[in-house]
């Protein structure tokens, strides 16, 4: 996923000024004027379900730290940014796979598949999205492969795990999922020189209906999505489909989080948008990319939490992600993470 908007660098701010009473003088005694009290604002009916939060308001970005050999085995062959967590810059076009290339790419893309099934396995009552992480990690190894989010930019672990109102990002960690939750798990594997890159969001234990109602949608409006792709087609149709269903449904679509190009670098060209849009282009056979559509029940908005990473709704409504990697091929896609 690619984060499209610099606003998004926003954090929780507090206030907690004490409320300050006006006294007034009269002939007889000091007074306080009647303070009038506005009702309350509705708070939206998004459902039952835990309201994410931080855990602290300090900023605490991880740094980039190459993996050690014990966490990534010298065998395996890293992305660039695995030292430095630098990523390259995008190239400039969009590259055209070619049928060796895909066949390449496909590896990775089954192996970021087999992860995902494992990770959404695990999700219960009482797990912590740190378990996920630490045994899709060692999934994705095991296979010679490697967790391309890791010290990407500096993200610390293996996947991302992103909880009810939690849009994305999530770093994974010692909180355990409650009956009620759910959540998206964001899985890319880098083998062969090539990333492949799949999401799905997953209900623990039991979700209440209007969670269900969201996870369908945003799984049916990426089907949807992907009928609509082939040759010729402008990237502007995904867009427009996606856009178009969740609006039926009274749901939101998430402008600040984007699909993007993958192949030999985990993000590239062409950003692909979810929400209704005129972007210009068109695709062409050996094209690759994801489509990664983000429903919200209420305000797309996101805001970043201190740790630089997570972003979450603006109102705490929830959101769901479906995600797969795909190639136009001379008539129609290759949806390569299924």
């Amino acid at each position: 996923m690619f984060l499209k908007s610099p606003l998004l660098r926003r954090c929780l701010a507090y206030s907690r000024r004490p409320t300050q009473l006006r006294e007034t003088h009269t002939t007889s005694t000091h007074a306080y004027p009647r303070i009038r009290r506005r009702p309350p604002p509705a708070v939206p009916d998004f459902g039952a379900y835990h309201r994410m939060t931080p855990a602290t308001l300090l900023a605490r970005k991880p740094q980039p730290k190459e993996p050690s050999q014990t966490s990534v085995p010298a065998h395996i062959l890293r992305p660039p940014y695995a030292r430095t967590g630098t990523p390259p810059e995008w190239p400039t076009e969009t590259p055209i796979l070619t049928g060796a290339e895909i066949e390449q790419m496909r590896e990775a893309s089954l192996v970021a598949r087999d992860a995902l099934a494992l990770g959404g396995s695990m999700v219960r009552p009482g797990v912590t999205t740190a378990d996920i992480d630490s045994v899709v990690h060692r999934f994705i190894v095991s296979h010679n492969g490697y967790p391309s989010c890791l010290n990407y930019m500096g993200f610390p672990r293996a996947i991302c795990t992103s909880v009810n109102n939690v849009i994305a990002h999530g770093i994974p960690d010692t909180r355990q999922l409650v009956d009620g939750d759910f959540i998206n798990i964001d899985v890319t594997v880098f083998k062969n020189g090539f990333h492949g890159d799949t999401s799905a969001t997953f209900a623990v234990g039991s979700v209440d209906q209007q969670g269900l109602d969201l996870m369908r949608t945003t799984e049916e409006a990426l089907e949807m999505a992907i009928q609509a792709c082939g040759p010729g087609v402008p990237f502007s149709l995904i867009g427009q489909t996606i856009g178009a269903l969740a609006a039926s449904k009274g749901y939101t679509v998430s402008e600040e989080l984007t699909g993007h190009g993958v192949g030999r670098d985990f993000h590239q060209n062409p950003l692909i948008y979810h929400h209704i849009n005129d972007e210009p282009g068109v695709m062409l056979p050996g094209m690759a990319f994801t489509i990664e559509p983000i429903l919200c029940q209420g305000v797309a908005r996101g805001i970043q939490w201190p740790d630089g990473w997570t972003i979450s709704t603006e109102d705490r409504g929830r959101s769901a992600q479906y995600e797969h990697t795909l190639v136009v091929t001379a008539d129609g896609v290759d949806v390569l993470t299924i």
